[in-house]
């Protein structure tokens, strides 16, 4: 697929609407850059409504606040309802990175603590679980396969991570089986994601992880992504603004995964495990290099250096950053692993530790 944008000759920067404000990341799309539309409709406008009243088009939204102790931060992102005793569908991104994680259910406006039942980093999909909760009422899901270019969409969500009632924008379905990279404005990461559909809808930060309803009031995307250029104050929105959701059918697959416990290369079950190393490239040498230690972690008990490249984990070979990343992912807090480091004098240097729990990745 091209790199370019469908309707444009110039790169437009995507969001995952995830906004930094003083002490507080509000989870909503990331900024893209975009490529890949398989339909392109001529312009459509867009509209937005008011904060959404109690009824159908409000379908099991959760409302989900995060803190992130080892950033200092805090963020704010929307779930959707999958089953009665609080399971919820969300981006991955919205709960990356969280210590601790509240869902506030917006039918019965009950807030509850959430712990992580599982997510997929490269779907940028996840499952938390509401403790405590019953009776819930889920959303209803529809296939996006019936999804086309013009039809009328809605999305539901909890716009600058300011809770209680959700806020809903309606606009159309512009193009589908879109390919973006999204920019998490918090620290410059950046992910591809694919087959995307992509709407007009003015969906802002906050929304991540919130529904994009049919006519009907069924699920059929996952809020994820949008234009940069959005504007937080008032309903003055750019003719170009662009959004992008996840497929119905794609996050259910792994949802349903996840609730079956199986984990594989991209999806992780269960709680998250943490060596404590902040990585970065190595440039052309092989290895994840270290630019920072986790006080009171175990690559600090260790003695890793900041400055070392770690080089294996686990008797396998680290190459990159992401390896080591996948290499973590399929581990959990109370492993026992081996790594090894090579020094800035080239010196290399080897320990045995105990994983220990860290926050989603």
């Amino acid at each position: 697929m091209s790199e370019h944008p469908a309707r444009h000759g110039t790169r437009t920067a995507i969001a995952l609407l995830l906004v930094t404000v003083p002490a507080f990341l509000v989870p909503g799309c990331r900024t893209v850059e975009t490529g890949g539309a398989r339909d392109v409709p001529p312009p459509v406008e867009a509209t937005t409504a008011k904060p959404a009243k109690p009824s159908g088009r409000r379908p099991g939204v959760v409302n989900i606040e995060t803190e992130q102790t080892l950033n200092g931060t805090r963020a704010a992102g929307t779930g959707i309802l999958l089953t009665p005793s609080g399971l919820v569908l969300t981006n991955n991104h919205v709960i990356q990175g969280a210590t601790t994680i509240k869902g506030t259910d917006t039918d019965n406006r009950r807030t509850y603590a959430a712990r992580v039942v599982g997510y997929d980093r490269t779907g940028d999909i996840a499952v938390i679980g509401l403790s405590g909760a019953s009776g819930l009422k889920p959303a209803a899901f529809a296939s996006a396969a019936g999804a086309a270019v013009g039809d009328t969409v809605t999305a539901v969500g909890n716009a600058g991570g300011k809770g209680g009632t959700p806020t809903v924008v309606t606009g159309k379905v512009t193009a589908l089986e879109q390919s973006v990279t999204a920019r998490d404005d918090s620290n410059g990461s950046s992910e591809r994601l694919t087959g995307l559909i992509e709407t007009n809808a003015p969906i802002k930060p906050g929304d991540s992880g919130g529904p994009l309803l049919d006519t009907g009031g069924k699920v059929i995307g996952i809020n994820t992504a949008a234009s940069a250029g959005y504007s937080m104050k008032g309903t003055q929105q750019k003719r170009d603004h662009r959004g992008y959701a996840i497929p119905s059918d794609r996050a259910l697959e792994i949802a349903r995964q996840i609730q079956r416990g199986e984990a594989s290369s991209t999806v992780h079950i269960g709680r998250t495990a943490m060596l404590g190393v902040k990585v970065r490239s190595n440039g052309r040498s092989p290895g994840a290099l270290v630019a920072e230690i986790v006080p009171g972690s175990p690559a600090e008990t260790a003695g890793v250096p900041v400055g070392a490249a770690i080089v294996t984990f686990g008797g396998s070979a680290v190459d990159s950053p992401s390896t080591l990343t996948a290499l973590m992912q399929a581990r959990h807090p109370g492993d026992v692993v081996r790594i090894e480091w090579a020094t800035r004098q080239g010196d290399r240097a080897a320990a045995t530790l105990r994983l220990t729990e860290g926050p989603p990745q």
